[in-house]
């Protein structure tokens, strides 16, 4: 990925942070105009993902010197940036879903219930179709690039769909319990509340656990690692890819690589090749990280035996 891929790698991700906050502004002051608890925790929701995607994309650090984030260390690959943004939001995402869930069970308890206007329900759809678009727009992106990073595009866009449905049909059942005069329907508002603000805690818990252990590798699918196999095919004095295995860590791609050489060449110019393969992973894809390269000499096996392989010893093979 040249540094054209990289930037707009982070357009695609500045723009999804940006919709979310948009949305979880619009969506925040229809449920409080509209009174609809489960519209004000879909807002919250859509506040918390934007919040865990700046917490990873932001290149600050705990404090000190050094602010600025490098990239993952060639030994180890790990990323340095020190869990300062993704302590605070996660801490403020789970105390606005606690917020939310012991306002939604107030609401069960007490039966002092409302219904949902016509203005919640019309944001909400308009909600569902910008999200949406913004979603078509960042997989197709990185499918583009092939950085790998449209399965979590995938991953997020799917539980915050769930909220969205979920919401949906609390408001939708509310306001229609408003027109028929269905009380047990006006609880349906509350309880979507309180579904969404379970699915808010899981999101804040996954943020704890990311800070804390570090984000899960994710290996990426065959077709994402190809670019990284014909990268290193090009590379004088590699006869063939082995072996490749492509980790997705946060904003960072770590490669495990075997690749087979001339079995006739020494072990200093077998090492020389393995460093120009791992130099133009690093040079040609910028968020490839920590590139672990091995080498084994290559053996075509029989029938394609060389000539220089026949010893003295072995007999013809065919009847005299």
């Amino acid at each position: 990925m040249n540094k054209k891929d990289s930037s707009q790698n982070e357009r695609v991700a500045w723009t999804g942070i940006a919709g979310d906050f948009a949305l979880a502004l619009v969506k925040g002051a229809a449920g409080y105009y509209s009174g609809s608890k489960a519209l004000i925790a879909d807002a919250l929701y859509s506040g918390a993902d934007a919040a865990a995607k700046l917490a990873e994309i932001l290149p600050w650090r705990g404090g000190g010197e050094g602010s600025r984030v490098r990239k993952p260390d060639s030994r180890d690959g790990k990323d340095k940036k020190e869990p300062l943004l993704s302590v605070i939001f996660a801490v403020l995402i789970l105390m606005g879903g606690l917020q939310i869930a012991f306002s939604a069970i107030r609401d069960l308890t007490s039966g002092d219930l409302n219904s949902s206007g016509e203005h919640a329900l019309l944001t909400i759809f308009l909600s569902l179709l910008v999200k949406e678009v913004i979603f078509q727009y960042q997989y197709r992106s990185a499918q583009k690039i092939g950085n790998g990073s449209h399965a979590a595009y995938a991953d997020n866009h799917r539980f915050s769909l769930y909220t969205s449905l979920t919401v949906l049909i609390g408001v939708a059942a509310s306001m229609l319990g408003g027109y028929t005069n269905l009380h047990p329907l006006l609880y349906l508002d509350p309880i979507a509340a309180l579904l969404a603000a379970c699915l808010i805690l899981r999101k804040g818990y996954l943020l704890i656990l990311s800070t804390i252990y570090g984000k899960k590798e994710q290996e990426l699918p065959h077709e994402d690692a190809a670019n990284f196999i014909d990268t290193v095919q090009k590379v004088h004095g590699v006869i063939r890819v082995e072996h490749l295995k492509a980790h997705e860590e946060g904003r960072y791609v770590n490669l495990q690589v075997t690749i087979s050489v001339n079995p006739r060449i020494s072990v200093i110019e077998a090492r020389e090749i393995a460093d120009c393969a791992k130099k133009l992973l690093q040079h040609r894809f910028v968020h490839v990280g920590h590139v672990h390269m091995d080498i084994v000499p290559y053996e075509p096996g029989y029938p394609y035996k060389t000539n220089y392989e026949l010893t003295d010893s072995e007999l013809p093979t065919l009847l005299q």
